[in-house]
C-alpha cells in the first residue's frame, strides 16, 4: 500500500496549482482520502479531506480556494488550489484514512498511510 503526492512547485502569489495523489494498493472510493501540509518549524496540519460518499470537508484556512476531488476511474484524488498566499507555503502529503467519522477527519492519527508530500511554495 502506497500513497504518492505530485504537483507541487513554485508559484507567485495568487496561482493555481493543481496536487495529485497516486495510490497503490487499494482504491481511493473505498476510503476516506485527506490532504494535510507542513511549513518549516510549524506542525503539520489538516487540509481538506473526501469521504467515500465523495462529501468534502475543509480547514477554514483554504475554504473557497482549495478544493478536494476524487477520479474513481483514474483512482486518483486531487487538490485543486487557487489563489494560492504565501502562508499556503508547505509540503503537502496525501493520506489514506482508518476513520470515517467526520469529526475525526482533520486529525492526523485519523490516517495509516501517507505519501512522501510534495513542496509547495508561494512567493509574494
Amino acid at each position: 500500500v502506497q500513497l504518492q503526492a505530485s504537483g507541487g512547485g513554485l508559484v507567485q502569489a495568487g496561482a493555481s496549482l493543481r496536487l495529485s495523489c497516486a495510490a497503490s494498493g487499494f482504491t481511493f472510493r473505498n476510503v476516506v482520502t485527506g490532504w494535510f501540509r507542513q511549513a518549516p518549524g510549524k506542525e503539520r496540519e489538516f487540509v481538506a479531506a473526501i469521504q467515500r460518499s465523495g462529501h468534502t470537508t475543509y480547514a477554514d484556512s483554504v475554504k473557497g480556494r482549495f478544493t478536494i476531488s476524487r477520479d474513481n476511474a483514474k483512482n486518483a484524488v486531487y487538490l485543486q488550489m487557487i489563489s494560492l498566499k504565501p502562508e499556503d507555503t508547505a509540503v503537502y502529503y496525501c493520506a489514506r484514512g482508518k476513520s470515517v467519522i467526520l469529526s475525526t477527519l482533520s486529525r492526523s492519527n485519523a490516517y495509516d498511510t501517507w505519501g512522501q508530500g510534495t513542496q509547495v511554495t508561494v512567493s509574494s
